[in-house]
């Protein structure tokens, strides 16, 4: 048998109730959404009851993904599932940092927070679109990017799927020209340009923030979205560019193969992931662990 990887979703896949299935099942879970609660008070309720609308929020997105991730992962865990290898897309990647031991829950959670409200904030300040482009290479995407102002290939998710993030004046002459070189585009419902320079006033921030943060050695091996390769160096620069830089999924998922995973655990909400690892991967096993009775069906 090959090796196993947990990878944490992110922003989008949010929807009321997630997390709630092993908030009652699991005590390891119920400690994540405790811990959340304690830093920021009705956190779990906003996960279990919350309208689609307050949950679209990035302030609050952030720290409802987080913690229905992490949740999921500690619950696996309980079970004896482990994994040798750990990632997160976007912000996904801030629970992963938890579960490898780099931060305590309650200081990632108290991070995952800050980035919520900073990148909210950017994207108020310095608005913007997002699409995602498929049928088409990335090496296609990003010379139609070259062909406008300020527009950027910001998720490469898979071979036929790059998400892209441009001025809002610019969304649907961009779509256009995807179209007419053959792909499909895909405008994103979303609240800002994520991973690209209109996030560069929350990278700042964020890196400010971090300087009160200690960051230690993972226990788990954790590979970042900025570099697609296993966390070295400064810890607190990786998480800081990945903020205003392009998500490298597929190469990750690429690298990890290459290190004998063959088998994906996606932990949390959705199974967006799962996706996009059966599409780079076709001969891999993805699984995903959104509920307790998710985790009866892994086959390992």
């Amino acid at each position: 048998m090959g090796k196993i990887a947990f990878v944490f979703s992110g922003q989008g896949a949010q929807y009321s109730g997630m997390g709630k299935a092993f908030y009652d099942a699991s005590a390891a879970a119920r400690a994540v959404f405790d811990i959340a609660d304690s830093v920021r008070g009705g956190t779990s309720t906003q996960c279990f009851e919350g309208t689609a609308e307050e949950l679209t929020q990035t302030v609050n997105t952030q720290p409802c993904v987080f913690a229905a991730d992490l949740a999921a992962a500690r619950a696996l865990k309980e079970r004896g599932i482990v994994p040798d290898c750990v990632a997160g897309f976007s912000l996904g990647e801030i629970a992963a940092l938890a579960f490898s031991g780099i931060l305590s829950d309650e200081e990632a959670f108290r991070l995952v927070c800050k980035r919520g409200e900073l990148m909210d904030k950017a994207a108020r300040e310095n608005p913007g679109a997002m699409a995602a482009v498929m049928k088409i290479t990335p090496q296609q995407v990003e010379e139609i990017c070259a062909q406008f102002d300020k527009t950027y290939p910001v998720n490469y998710n898979s071979p036929a799927q790059t998400v892209v993030a441009t001025t809002s004046e610019n969304a649907e002459a961009f779509c256009a020209a995807v179209k007419a070189a053959g792909g499909k585009a895909k405008l994103l419902a979303v609240s800002g340009a994520f991973h690209s320079p209109f996030m560069a006033d929350a990278a700042k921030g964020l890196a400010e923030y971090m300087q009160g943060v200690e960051f230690k050695q993972p226990e788990t091996v954790i590979y970042s979205d900025y570099t697609a390769q296993p966390y070295e160096g400064d810890f607190k620069e990786l998480v800081r560019a990945q903020v205003e830089n392009p998500v490298r999924w597929q190469t990750i998922i690429e690298n990890m193969a290459a290190q004998g995973v063959d088998t994906f655990i996606e932990v949390g909400v959705g199974k967006t992931l799962q996706g996009l690892i059966k599409r780079i991967l076709p001969e891999a096993k993805a699984y995903k662990a959104e509920t307790p009775e998710d985790i009866d069906k892994i086959e390992l």
